[in-house]
């Protein structure tokens, strides 16, 4: 039996970042899973924050130069390549000058959450999908993580449904709490928009807010899991698609179970 591909999608991962406990998460789940037997990629964005000399970040000639279009702008795709320390795993950086180079997350110095913030997801997720078709690399099933992440499964099921690198693929989304109280644009819906996707798809993004995005990857993922126990998303995750895996000395054996019975 060939064995399993996991693509992990996340905002951050240790050591590179941590501004929450997803790059915890980020960084110890593929190790256990490629000493499972799993083949493993992980893509997050290049933030300014990360230190590329200190890191050891070199680009990927092969794989950069594509251009993304979000809105009616295309932006050049910069992918970047550094391996965790003690790890044999390769972490591909997400690129671009206009939306990565600042030395911040997703605040300015006032603490004002980016207007473009939603720009910088679609980006990223479009050059996510992108990386890993120039990588040839079809995985099984492709985790993303927390918001930013969320407009993944919407495009797997639509534009790129028929791609032969995902057609099989399974999408996993884990929520986290995460939250941000901004309001997007009104043009948000068309910037998300891609080929095969109708305004009726998108009908969760019309709160144009973090919950809309969440609902959004809840909605086209095969299943949601709630990373922890948190009051402030109940109502929204009251779902029958949404499990909850424990954060116990279990839950590398829940995620692989897990992914095998997606990809079975």
């Amino acid at each position: 039996m060939s064995k399993l591909r996991i693509l992990y999608v996340a905002s951050e991962i240790n050591p590179f970042l941590q501004t929450s406990e997803v790059a915890e998460f980020v960084r110890n789940l593929p190790q256990a899973m490629q000493e499972k037997g799993m083949e493993i990629r992980i893509l997050v964005p290049r933030f300014g924050l990360i230190n590329e000399r200190k890191n050891r970040l070199h680009e990927v000639v092969r794989l950069s130069g594509i251009n993304i279009s979000v809105g009616d702008e295309e932006k050049p795709l910069i992918i970047k390549v550094a391996s965790i320390p003690n790890a044999k795993l390769q972490v591909y950086f997400i690129d671009n000058e206009d939306y990565f180079h600042r030395k911040s997350v997703f605040h300015d110095k006032e603490n004002n959450f980016y207007d473009d913030n939603d720009e910088r997801a679609i980006f990223f997720c479009k050059g996510v999908i992108e990386t890993v078709k120039k990588l040839g690399w079809a995985p099984d099933v492709v985790h993303c993580n927390d918001w930013m992440t969320s407009l993944i499964p919407l495009y797997l099921k639509t534009t790129y449904k028929n791609d032969p690198l995902f057609k099989d693929a399974k999408t996993v989304f884990t929520v986290y709490n995460n939250g941000f109280q901004h309001k997007f644009g009104n043009d948000l819906i068309d910037k998300v928009k891609m080929m095969d996707i109708d305004d009726s798809m998108l009908s969760n993004l019309e709160t144009a807010d973090y919950y809309g995005f969440i609902k959004l990857g809840m909605e086209f993922s095969d299943v949601v899991i709630k990373a922890e126990e948190d009051k402030s998303l109940n109502g929204l995750l009251d779902d029958k698609k949404v499990e909850t895996i424990e954060q116990d000395e279990n839950f590398t054996d829940s995620y692989y179970n897990l992914y095998n019975e997606l990809a079975g």
